[in-house]
């Protein structure tokens, strides 16, 4: 059965990102498309912030338009966390569904690998990353997941360690777990916590409902800085187009 797809697209207003705004919408958003047709996905949701009308007027005026709906974030700038909440409240399924960060440049072998997958709760895993405060780490002991953040602790043991990519694939029970998680973030107050955060707290409460694809040695670039769109058009776009 394939799953459902909601993929979490904001974009702030920092001025790094507007640098970047064009590339992010069209050539993110039609190399989503594009992958998610081959799999036959038939219901996709785009949670818009800044500039949401952009977005917007690109999906309208694409071949995905008849199975995509938009829904706008206006808390945006308070971070990912209530995207979050809008994407999955916007699904409406208890289906297994692939949640996405939209700023990536990916080729197709790595949704492939979320679709196909046989673990429930994945996470997807790349060994060759550059170690530092940026990226959000997924760290396995023993061939089990053991922590998933940007700061890991130092006496934390575990004999592998990868950058997440930003892609998941969630259960429909997952995700219920997921908004009430939510919610109660923000009825504390915490709603500019980053995402991740909510998927941690699930992980490390029930490990063993959680798995990784490896994906090491696939094409992919998060799109943040203007310096990421040369890299985008040398070594990922010819890999999707």
């Amino acid at each position: 059965m394939q799953p459902a797809l909601a993929s979490v697209w904001e974009i702030t207003q920092a001025t790094n990102r507007n640098a970047c705004l064009n590339l992010v919408v069209l050539a993110c958003w039609s190399a989503i498309y594009s992958h998610l047709s081959i799999y036959r996905i038939k219901d996709i949701i785009v949670v818009s912030g800044y500039q949401s009308e952009i977005i917007e007027d690109e999906i309208s005026h694409s071949v995905a338009n008849e199975i995509t709906r938009t829904v706008i974030n206006p808390d945006y700038e308070k971070g990912s966390l209530i995207s979050l909440l809008t994407g999955i409240e916007a699904l409406h399924t208890d289906k297994d569904f692939i949640l996405m960060d939209a700023d990536v440049l990916y080729e197709q072998k790595i949704i492939g690998r979320l679709i196909n997958t046989k673990i429930n709760n994945c996470f997807l895993l790349d060994r060759n990353f550059i170690h530092g405060d940026e990226p959000v780490k997924l760290c396995v002991q023993d061939g089990q997941l053991v922590d998933f953040r940007k700061q890991i602790d130092k006496d934390l043991q575990f004999n592998v360690q990868g950058e997440s990519v930003g892609f998941f694939r969630f259960s429909g029970k997952t995700a219920k777990k997921l908004v009430a998680q939510t919610r109660s973030y923000i009825a504390e107050g915490q709603e500019d916590a980053p995402y991740e955060e909510i998927i941690r707290d699930l992980l490390l409460e029930n490990p063993e409902n959680f798995g990784f694809e490896d994906i090491t040695g696939m094409k992919w670039i998060e799109i943040d800085f203007p310096e990421d769109i040369k890299r985008a058009q040398l070594e990922i776009l010819p890999y999707i187009q």
